[in-house]
């Protein structure tokens, strides 16, 4: 049997520890390689690891043929979904693997959107598209639902939407080094997204120094930023030290109309007076 292994698709999903593949391996040796390995056509989608570990030491394995894949496109979705059912992937990598299903899905719906309004043929042909056969489309993967939120991209990686926000920082900020920290479990999303906030150097020069500096660093990081927090208070009590003078003028204008107000109290008593003395005569 021909297998291709295409390197790209191997990348695609992070490798196994050392520790996560050595126990494969030892699984694979006592039981044999139970789960078969998903081709298409020739190329291997999934089962990389078993594949290696079977041909390492001359092991049987069995295969099968997914049929419904069209595209490579296809072919990354479901590799996603496989791995975002596993329990066995942190969450750092659910989140990655979530973020990039947004980005097929979303390219996938605006070339839909695109070829049908550049189209003159109804949106939906009833009859079967030319070069395909009945068969051929009825095994087409359904359109996966849109991740056109934040919320809809935690629910599929099973993370809160402020986790898949720090994601987003850590992936468009953070060093290589800082990415390969969190993504091996040494550091917390939290504290790598923290990091995230340094310089490059930085984030490097504490990602080389280990665990505890990358923590440090990150305390640096908020402490920093709860700082300003608690001085803002300040312009506040300047507002105070103000707060006598607008007073004094507000009692100043107060007594100027109180002033005015008995003068023309005064002068209607007097005309009220002058009234009633021509009335009287």
């Amino acid at each position: 049997m021909n297998i291709v292994v295409n390197e790209e698709l191997k990348a695609y999903i992070d490798p196994m520890s050392p520790e996560e593949y050595a126990a494969l391996e030892r699984s694979i040796l006592t039981e044999g390689c139970r789960d078969a390995l998903v081709l298409w056509g020739d190329v291997l989608v999934d089962g990389h690891h078993r594949y290696g570990i079977c041909q390492k030491h001359g092991l049987p394995f069995q295969t099968v043929q997914n049929t419904h894949f069209k595209t490579m496109e296809d072919v990354h979705l479901w590799m996603i979904d496989q791995h975002l059912g596993r329990r066995s992937i942190s969450d750092y990598q659910r989140g990655v693997l979530a973020l990039r299903k947004k980005v097929i899905v979303d390219d996938q719906r605006s070339r839909a959107l695109s070829e049908t309004s550049s189209s003159d043929d109804p949106p939906f042909d009833v009859d079967t598209p030319a070069g395909e056969s009945p068969a051929d489309n009825a095994s087409a993967l359904p359109p996966p639902a849109p991740l056109n939120s934040r919320e809809s991209i935690a629910k599929a990686a099973r993370l809160s939407s402020s986790q898949v926000v720090m994601i987003e920082k850590i992936q468009k900020q953070a060093a290589p080094e800082l990415v390969a920290a969190v993504k091996s479990g040494v550091i917390s999303i939290n504290t790598a997204a923290a990091v995230a906030s340094l310089p490059a150097e930085e984030q490097v020069t504490a990602a080389n120094a280990g665990k505890d500096e990358l923590k440090q660093a990150a305390k640096r990081v908020r402490e920093a930023k709860r700082k300003p927090r608690e001085e803002s208070p300040e312009p506040a009590s300047n507002d105070q030290s103000a707060k006598p003078d607008a007073v004094e003028a507000l009692e100043q204008r107060v007594a100027e109309l109180t002033r005015e107000n008995d003068a023309l109290r005064k002068q209607v008593a007097d005309l009220q007076a002058q009234l009633a003395v021509q009335l009287a005569d």
